[in-house]
């Protein structure tokens, strides 16, 4: 089982990352932004890997400030920002998604360890 761990930048909140125009559903810009951020940042780390396992993912929570906030919501920006970047083909390859409130820190930030499980 390989492991990866890094750290991204704070992500847009599910209600900040998509916007909707009619019926159409679509990434605002802040979430084009987000996206190609983590795409930068998983490249540096030669992360762009495609993988096709079954995967586990924790992520540490750091929020950059003191507000109330669904831990829930950050989930399918930085999901999505993970399969954009070319880490994994299609964020239906979690099947264990933990996540853990963390410390306030400056800008925001999570932490993320990644771990492909055996085939099942």
């Amino acid at each position: 089982m390989n492991e990866y761990e890094f750290v991204l930048p704070w992500p847009p909140t599910v209600n900040t990352y998509w916007r909707r125009r009619g019926s159409q559903y679509y990434i605002s810009d802040k979430g084009q932004k987000y996206r190609k951020d983590v795409q930068q940042i998983i490249r540096q780390l030669r992360l762009d890997i495609f993988t096709k396992s079954r995967l586990r993912i924790t992520i540490i929570a750091e929020p950059p400030d003191s507000r109330r906030r669904d831990l829930d919501n950050i989930l399918k920006g930085l999901l999505d920002s993970l399969i954009y970047a070319g880490f994994a083909e299609d964020d239906e390859q979690f099947d264990d998604i933990r996540v853990i409130r963390g410390v306030k820190v400056p800008g925001g930030r999570v932490g993320i360890k990644i771990t492909e499980l055996e085939n099942i």
